[in-house]
């Protein structure tokens, strides 16, 4: 079941400026990572809030939102109950090793990317990128 969004990764050119703007305006700094060649987690301020996850932008990628990831109880199940829907995924349920927990990848009709994301966050291993 998906119970809120937990974050939206945004790509841009120059991430630590994107960390100090944001951290200005209240955010809190949670993890800053080598994963997509420099990746910084931000929370927005308040109870519960969601996840700026942001990275330099790459090859293939333009500044501008990546993805939304949707937060899951229980990732494996609700797969399974958006397959049985008809969902189809780019990306069934796997685990990342840059953030710590299992994610799927899917993409809305327009094309636009979507993620799940498992809502237990565990801890990245070290040197991932």
């Amino acid at each position: 079941m998906i119970v809120g969004i937990d974050h939206i990764e945004l790509v841009v050119k120059d991430v630590k400026e994107f960390v100090e703007f944001y951290q200005k305006l209240g955010f809190k700094l949670l993890t800053w990572t080598d994963h997509h060649g420099g990746s910084a987690e931000l929370q927005m301020p308040g109870e519960n809030s969601p996840i700026f996850e942001i990275h330099s932008v790459m090859t293939e990628e333009n500044p501008g939102i990546n993805h939304i990831s949707f937060k899951v109880v229980d990732i494996d199940k609700t797969h399974a109950e958006l397959v049985a829907k008809g969902i189809k995924f780019h990306k069934d349920v796997h685990p990342s090793r840059a953030t710590g927990r299992k994610n799927a990848l899917l993409r809305d009709p327009d094309g636009w990317r979507l993620q799940l994301s498992d809502a237990e966050r565990g801890e990245p291993e070290p040197g991932r990128s």
